[in-house]
């Protein structure tokens, strides 16, 4: 305990010892502040709907983002298809409990936020929650445009080794950000936010295909 007190801790990485295990303590928002109450609750007690809902409603905006895209390079008849936004919210809305219980459970087993640390984690993130998540995209989206399990294999086998590369070149630097300076409780919510902006290439190569035909036409 008194080395604990003697390691000097970022404020955010408050780390306290009980029962063996290590939780980090973000320190609250005063609730005489004006919000601070709400917001205590978003990332306290509240935060497995909040994990759940962003990541379904980032996912979403991703797409309308890529379909605006597509509409001003003249690939899409109408502005915006609002029956395949929701399928893109619908499938980000399931990963959100994977998201949330992964790097909950990741930063209880890997604790400690030094390199090797951090290196363990970003390739335990890339090496099993990444073709994880392809998969869970894929399979997801083919489940909701009624696509049985055969066409949505030959799907993930004609583009996983391109998200994944991508993939690669994305993510390790963003969780090196992400594992080494956010206290848990942010982690998925700002991974959502990094995952808005990369929902766009991923909806273009989801789309592709539909894309060019249209602009044939």
């Amino acid at each position: 305990m008194l080395s604990l007190l003697r390691t000097r801790l970022p404020i955010t990485q408050i780390v306290r010892h009980v029962k063996g295990e290590a939780y980090r303590q973000v320190p609250k928002i005063s609730t005489q502040i004006r919000g601070g109450t709400l917001f205590n609750d978003v990332f306290g007690k509240y935060l497995f709907i909040t994990n759940t809902v962003t990541s379904g409603v980032l996912m979403g905006l991703g797409d309308l983002a890529q379909q605006e895209i597509e509409y001003r390079r003249h690939m899409m008849a109408e502005r915006y298809d609002w029956a395949r936004m929701v399928r893109m919210f619908l499938v980000g809305l399931s990963m959100g409990p994977l998201h949330h219980y992964f790097y909950k459970y990741l930063d209880s087993y890997i604790p400690k936020r030094n390199l090797f640390s951090i290196t363990k984690k970003i390739l335990l993130d890339q090496l099993l929650m990444s073709p994880v998540c392809i998969a869970w995209f894929f399979y997801g989206m083919g489940i909701c445009e009624n696509k049985d399990l055969q066409e949505c294999t030959k799907e993930i086998n004609g583009k996983f080794v391109e998200v994944y590369l991508i993939d690669w070149s994305v993510w390790p630097p963003t969780q090196f950000i992400n594992f080494y300076f956010l206290p848990v409780q942010y982690q998925v919510l700002y991974i959502n936010f990094v995952t808005m902006v990369y929902n766009v290439f991923l909806s273009y190569i989801k789309h592709r295909e539909q894309a060019m035909e249209n602009r044939k036409v």
